[in-house]
């Protein structure tokens, strides 16, 4: 029979262990995140209204260009230079479903391909990923087709 001292050093060890063992998040998981937020009709998507938003999704370098510019657009009374929703390329959408696909690009880095159909017109959104700090972040996004620049660090010149 286990002693008291034994349960104790055994839970302790648990809980140490416990989060060590817990499965890091994937770049699917964190995609499929994002994207779920946008199926069917009344989706509301993923807002990138405020600067927690946007650090949350995106790499440091590009979630402060995005920050500098939405201030700099709020202080003139304009919409900033993104005027439109990067994830599916679009200020609306209907979007039934998503083709999602994940390649592993290197340690720390993945890209992703999600194709679908927004209001009968076919999409294809490639997002670049990085992972800092244990976490998924965006690092460029380029949408097919679309006008130039096609690319989310094209439009902040980066």
């Amino acid at each position: 029979m286990p002693t008291r001292r034994e349960i104790v050093l055994g839970a302790a060890c648990a809980a140490i262990a416990g989060p060590a063992l817990a499965a890091e998040p994937s770049p699917r998981d964190f995609i499929t995140a994002i994207y779920d937020a946008y199926k069917g009709k009344d989706a509301h998507g993923r807002p990138l209204d405020d600067d927690a938003a946007i650090r949350r999704y995106f790499e440091p370098k590009l979630a402060a260009a995005m920050i500098k510019d939405r201030r700099a657009a709020a202080r003139r009374q304009e919409v900033g230079t993104l005027d439109f929703d990067p994830f599916v390329d679009a200020q609306d959408w209907e979007i039934p479903s998503f083709d999602i696909a994940v390649n592993d690009t290197g340690p720390g880095k993945a890209s992703a391909t999600v194709k679908f159909a927004n209001s009968g017109s076919n999409s294809t959104v490639a997002l670049d990923l990085v992972k800092i700090k244990n976490e998924w972040k965006i690092s460029n996004i380029t949408w097919t087709p679309h006008e130039k620049p096609n690319t989310l660090r094209g439009i902040y010149k980066l």
